[in-house]
């Protein structure tokens, strides 16, 4: 893990870089995904049969917060890929082998069940749309959710694995935060998907598919609380980015319309700064820790329970909302030139927010799982 470590700490500063260019085009540019790739990014969730590295969370988590440092859509993206790239080993394994077949792989996905597999001979025909599609574009397959019709008349959601090549993608990503993720709209029409690469909603809840050969390590993550946790690196990494960036700027910078020539004297700024930190740090204490139980729970071959999962829920909205808290603390306090667009700090602000938005991720409605959990009400919720 440390190779991919320290390889992507070195392109930090060039990843920051290209944020304005991600931003402009609505989309990260090669150069950052040929470099993660370079780094060994995409194949931190494969199976080693395939030549992947199939890395512990704790280690895939450190890697992805990295990310974040130089940039919150790369990092966004980066994790959609990677952990979809994981939830690939839950299917059959001549689905695993057609997906890794190269080592390294990058999966987009889109899982809300937005669309119609209709079962055929041999498989299904998946028709639909799917929104918010992060990382299409630079994607080699696409992770669809659909509501499959059986011809008894019952539905139940699956999961189809298919070639980013069949499908069809919309030039509707126009927005505030997060541009630069190309989380575009994909649709399907027509498309056969064969039976082994497609699982049902249960499959990729529980344990994945029966017989399928599983990673060296046996690594069957509850897939919720892994998607998750790999998400809330991102939001943490662009935390730190924006704490970064920040001090950068102040050696030297006066406070406008005041008598201070030097802001680091001033003790507001010492008080902010302070406190950002040390939410940040708290963040990381709190993901670190519900990182330690899924990582021992799947070592051991077990899911986690229902109130373990709870807490990871609510867990990582509560980190999510230290770290937008510390942003926002620095922004009072970073002045009118941080509005600039050549100024990386506005993005991982106008970032982060944007994506505490997140239907998932969003704090609030993490924390209301967690809490009908701990005051011993059903969580009315199957993402868990």
């Amino acid at each position: 893990m440390s190779e991919v470590l320290d390889a992507v700490r070195d392109i930090v500063p060039r990843l920051r870089e290209n944020g304005a260019e991600a931003e402009q085009n609505r989309w990260i540019p090669e150069e950052n995904v040929d470099l993660l790739d370079k780094a060994g990014v995409f194949s931190m969730a494969v199976p080693r049969r395939f030549g992947g590295l199939d890395l512990p969370m704790a280690e895939q988590i450190a890697v992805l917060t990295e990310i974040g440092r130089g940039c919150g859509s790369t990092a966004w993206t980066a994790v959609a890929w990677v952990s979809s790239a994981w939830m690939a080993t839950l299917y059959p394994d001549q689905a695993q082998d057609e997906i890794f077949a190269g080592g390294s792989v990058r999966i987009s996905g889109g899982f809300t069940p937005t669309a119609k597999a209709t079962p055929t001979e041999g498989g299904y025909l998946l028709n639909g749309s799917w929104r918010f599609n992060t990382g299409c574009r630079g994607a080699h397959w696409d992770l669809l959710a659909a509501i499959a019709e059986h011809p008894d008349g019952t539905e139940e959601e699956v999961f189809a694995m298919v070639p980013m090549s069949e499908l069809t993608i919309a030039d509707d990503w126009h927005v505030s935060a997060a541009s630069g993720t190309g989380s575009s709209t994909t649709t399907a029409k027509d498309v056969f998907v064969p039976a082994h690469r497609v699982v049902t909603g249960e499959d990729a809840l529980t344990e994945g598919v029966a017989g399928r050969t599983p990673t060296a390590q046996g690594r069957a993550y509850s897939l919720i609380s892994y998607v998750v946790a790999e998400s809330v690196a991102a939001y943490i990494g662009m935390a730190k980015g924006a704490l970064e960036v920040f001090l950068e700027r102040l050696p030297g910078r006066g406070l406008a319309y005041t008598s201070w020539t030097d802001q680091r004297q001033h003790p507001l700024t010492q008080h902010r700064v302070a406190l950002a930190a040390n939410k940040i740090t708290a963040a990381e204490a709190l993901s670190a820790s519900y990182v330690d139980v899924l990582q021992r729970r799947a070592d051991a071959g077990e899911q986690p329970t229902w109130d373990e999962k709870a807490a990871v829920r609510g867990q990582a909205g509560t980190a999510i909302l230290l770290v937008k808290e510390a942003v926002e603390a620095l922004q009072t306090i970073a002045g009118a030139s941080a509005l600039s667009r050549s100024a990386p700090f506005q993005r991982y602000h106008r970032d982060l927010l944007g994506l505490t938005t997140h239907g998932l991720m969003s704090p609030d409605m993490s924390l209301e799982v967690h809490g009908r959990v701990l005051v011993g009400l059903d969580p009315e919720t199957p993402f868990l």
